[in-house]
C-alpha cells in the first residue's frame, strides 16, 4: 500500500513536470531561455572568439540565463574573453569539448540548460 502511494506520488511529479506545470529547480533567478528570441536551427552559425553579430548577441542572451556566479555578459553582439569563458564553463557543465567554438552541441546547451552545474565558475 505504502509503496503505491509512493510510486503515485512520483508518476505524478513527473507528468506535472513533463506537461510544463511545475517549473525546475534552477540556481538562477532570471526567466527561462524563452525570454530571449529563438532563432531556427538552420539560422543558428557556427560561433568563435571574435565573431559579432546578432547570432553573437543571442548566445550571449542564452547563456546569461544560466545560474550561478559567471557574470552578465552585455548583449553586445562581440564574442569576446568573457563570452569564450563563459561558454567554455556551461560546455564543461555538459560535458562537451571545452573549446568555446558554439557549434550545433552547444546550441542545443545554450535552449536547455542544465539544472544546475557544480564546476566553479573560473574567477
Amino acid at each position: 500500500m505504502r509503496r503505491n502511494r509512493l510510486l503515485t506520488v512520483v508518476a505524478a511529479v513527473c507528468a506535472t513536470s513533463a506537461l510544463g506545470l511545475m517549473a525546475p529547480q534552477t540556481a538562477a533567478a532570471e526567466p527561462g531561455p524563452t525570454a530571449c528570441s529563438d532563432m531556427p536551427s538552420d539560422l543558428r552559425p557556427t560561433l568563435v572568439y571574435g565573431d559579432t553579430g546578432e547570432a553573437v548577441r543571442q548566445a550571449q542572451c542564452l547563456s546569461n540565463m544560466w545560474g550561478g556566479e559567471p557574470p552578465k555578459l552585455t548583449l553586445d553582439g562581440v564574442y569576446g574573453i568573457v563570452m569564450l569563458k563563459k561558454i567554455e564553463w556551461i560546455q564543461v557543465c555538459h560535458g562537451l569539448q571545452q573549446s568555446g567554438v558554439i557549434e550545433d552541441r552547444t546550441w542545443q546547451v545554450l535552449y536547455h540548460p542544465a539544472l544546475d552545474c557544480y564546476l566553479p565558475y573560473p574567477g
